[in-house]
């Protein structure tokens, strides 16, 4: 059966069952409020925290399935506020309150990730992040989006910034269009109250 993952700030992570939403696990995952989720295919999770830490926890198999702890990673200053899984599980983007977005790579096993990239062009913290194909889009304090593109050598670059919005873009979500081959539609929310779609 399929699994809900949620976090709060009440510091933990929990893991729901969709049959009949019975809560078959509570972790007290961080030391300070979690404001940042990601679950690969795999069912490993990531969380980010006002504790300045990313967290990697991986799922054991049997009938008593639970997650355990297998890195913690540090790099961000202050706050981590939004996490985002490229679509194989093998690249995790991450922002944080000091106005970056770091591009984190796995590196062997056990959950070890290494920073291959920091993206920098935000004038205050980035508060979400959402990616497809090699576009990645992230949204910040400063009331803008930044659209990156992966390019030779996994190189970042600043492709498109999006105005419109006037006040923090709090959530973004992307999806390829159906219309035209190679395109996408960025979906953006702010707390000006509305929901913006760009092409």
């Amino acid at each position: 059966g399929g699994l809900l993952y949620s976090t709060s700030w009440d510091r933990t992570l929990k893991v729901w069952r969709l049959s009949d939403f019975r809560c078959l696990e509570s972790v007290r995952a961080h030391d300070d409020a979690i404001s940042a989720l990601a679950v690969s295919a795999d069912g490993t999770a990531y969380t980010g925290s006002a504790d300045v830490t990313i967290k990697v926890w991986t799922r054991s198999t049997g009938a008593n399935s639970q997650h355990s702890l297998v890195a913690t990673l540090e790099m961000h200053r202050p706050a981590v506020n939004a996490l985002a899984l490229s679509s194989d599980g093998s690249v995790l983007y991450s922002g944080s309150s000091d106005r970056s977005v770091l591009v984190w790579e796995k590196e062997g096993g056990a959950g070890r990730m290494a920073v291959t990239s920091t993206l920098r062009g935000h004038s205050q913290a980035v508060l979400c992040v959402a990616n497809a194909l090699e576009l990645l889009a992230s949204g910040s304090a400063d009331d803008t989006i930044r659209i990156w593109r992966r390019g030779i050598n996994n190189q970042y670059s600043t492709v498109a910034v999006l105005e419109g919005h006037e006040r923090p873009v709090k959530s973004l979500a992307i999806a390829p269009s159906e219309c035209t081959s190679g395109l996408v539609l960025i979906y953006s929310g702010s707390l000006d109250g509305e929901i913006k779609a760009w092409r």
